[in-house]
């Protein structure tokens, strides 16, 4: 048991430092190429934080063919990566919520991770989902069709609501080839030690007797979800809040293209139908947080109470109240 504490620890040190460098490089590409912090942050930054749950997701579905750690580890880290916003929050040196500095172009985000959790939910909830092949879904093929369109509609978006980039005084001295280098190397690191997070958490939380529902939705998920935190905290720091909010939305819509993949791999059946129905729960929570974000964004409250937003206060009772509901079935 202490020897997977320490390689926890190990690994956790390991993404924090190389994990820190991402949004430093993902600033000065987006001043060099043109493209906004919210579209690298939506899809190239939270692809890379999202490997993890693609490792996690494959070994569920492949190697212990459980539907239920599947699908609970990409729920439990969609709701855990919006709960950080209130905590990318109390970190921001600005007096202003988070969400009302950041550009519009996160809502229609958010809008589709709501389209695409509502997909999930039905696929979880009717039992004989409709099969486009022995093993994969209709429900997984949509996810697949509604990532690549998200992805031609945010990119279009940026365009109109780009935000203008803080100037960085190496920008100008590296080319774009060498800070894709740099971006990428430290990716490589943040992957390579993130890989490991979920072989220990998981033996750890295997070891203390949890339910599968309760490994794969919390715990699990919280440690795959790492590189996000990582990622986001730093990204805030360096007042890039577009490429923080955007890393943790591109996430959760990069997550459920995941199930798509884990239903490719799942050779039981349906990886949804056969998921147990408590991920609903989940599901409907992170809906509720997602619809959240959205009207704090259209709102955009101008003063904050304490160190909180009133979003942000709602954004953790939800994630509390889910987190609640899941340990009492």
């Amino acid at each position: 048991m202490i020897n997977h504490w320490l390689g926890f620890t190990v690994c956790l040190v390991v993404v924090l430092l190389a994990g820190s460098r991402l949004p430093y490089y993902g600033d000065m590409l987006a001043e060099k190429t043109g493209l906004s912090r919210a579209f690298i942050g939506l899809f190239l930054m939270s692809v890379v934080t999202s490997i993890p749950e693609v490792m996690v997701g494959f070994s569920a579905a492949v190697i212990v063919k459980s539907a239920n750690l599947a699908v609970g580890d990409i729920l439990g880290s969609c709701a855990f990566n919006l709960c950080l916003l209130p905590l990318m929050e109390m970190l921001s040196k600005s007096s202003k919520p988070l969400l009302t500095r950041v550009s519009n172009t996160h809502m229609l985000a958010a809008s589709l991770s709501i389209v695409l959790l509502a997909l999930t939910g039905a696929g979880i909830f009717i039992s004989g989902s409709i099969m486009i092949l022995p093993f994969i879904g209709l429900n997984s093929v949509l996810f697949a069709l509604i990532y690549f369109l998200s992805l031609r509609m945010i990119y279009r978006q940026q365009s109109v609501h780009s935000v203008p980039v803080r100037k960085n005084q190496q920008t100008s001295v590296l080319t774009v080839r060498q800070i894709l280098i740099r971006y990428f190397l430290f990716a490589l690191i943040t992957v390579a030690a993130a890989l490991m997070l979920p072989y220990f958490a998981e033996t750890i939380a295997v070891e203390t007797g949890l339910s599968s529902t309760f490994v794969g939705t919390i715990f699990l998920a919280i440690s795959t979800s790492l590189p996000e935190v990582i990622v986001s905290i730093a990204a805030v720091r360096m007042n890039s809040v577009d490429l923080a909010v955007g890393n943790i939305l591109g996430s959760n819509i990069f997550n459920i293209f995941i199930l798509f993949l884990d239903d490719v791999f799942y050779s039981k059946g349906s990886l949804l139908a056969d998921a147990s129905d408590t991920n609903l729960i989940t599901v409907f929570a992170t809906i509720i947080m997602s619809a959240v974000i959205i009207v704090g964004i259209t709102f955009r409250t101008q003063t904050k109470r304490y160190l909180l937003a009133w979003e942000s206060v709602l954004i953790i009772i939800l994630y509390l109240l889910n987190m609640f509901l899941l340990l009492h079935q």
